[in-house]
């Protein structure tokens, strides 16, 4: 790992990388089910099949995203925050294998070596907040859903997918001009996460998405700042 004496960033990415679920598409359901029943079920389903004709469709990924939480639209922020907690004690609690064990570890190291940690998602505050808590995140960027009077609006500001990925990373970066990318480390499993991962001069495949591997092997590497 980098030098203590050099300061750096870690930066994750959090679905099928730092854990093993779809968390926007789990608590989705979990959600429903808990407000709506039966009911909720069926909705979960119906949101679940417009979104795989979209992708089979090959709509972008951050219109997916923007697709996905129009379906909060008018639900109380403070319900989804319950609703939220309530999920993550229950995940951690029962689901085994919750978090994928070689990432937390890492995590955990990087940590001990002083480094900052960074959580970069397409997910939103509710299900990443407690994640950051857990893992000892310094920041979080992610698709933040836009509220009004206390409700969603079903409309989002920018989704953090692919370039919004990048942007991240990089606005995180000019933040701290102390640390050079060429000692930063990124971790992804998707090739939708190589903007982030293209930026740093330690980037981790978690998985095995061979296009993934494939384009980062052919990649430049970062110009060191110092």
């Amino acid at each position: 790992m980098s030098d203590v004496d050099r300061p750096y960033i870690v930066f994750s990415d959090v679905d099928e990388t730092l854990i093993t679920i779809k968390s926007m598409f789990d608590f989705l359901h979990y959600q429903l089910v808990r407000r709506h029943g039966t009911a909720g079920e069926e909705e979960y389903e119906r949101i679940t099949a417009a979104i795989r004709r979209r992708a089979a469709d090959a709509a972008p990924r951050a219109e997916i995203n923007r697709f996905y939480y129009s379906h909060y639209k008018n639900v109380s922020v403070a319900t989804v925050t319950r609703l939220a907690d309530d999920w993550f004690t229950e995940r951690t609690a029962s689901t085994r294998g919750f978090y994928i064990d070689s990432t937390r570890r890492a995590l955990r190291a990087h940590r001990a070596a002083g480094a900052t940690l960074v959580l970069v998602s397409g997910s939103f505050p509710p299900l990443l907040e407690p994640l950051a808590r857990e893992v000892g995140a310094a920041a979080i960027h992610c698709t933040r859903p836009l509220v009004s009077e206390g409700r969603y609006t079903g409309e989002v500001d920018t989704p953090v997918i692919g370039e919004g990925k990048r942007a991240a990373v990089l606005s995180q970066l000019a933040s701290r001009p102390d640390v050079d990318p060429g000692d930063c480390y990124a971790y992804g499993d998707h090739v939708s996460d190589l903007p982030m991962l293209e930026l740093v001069g330690h980037p981790v495949v978690v998985g095995d998405d061979e296009e993934l591997r494939d384009r980062l092997a052919r990649r430049p590497s970062p110009m060191r700042t110092r």
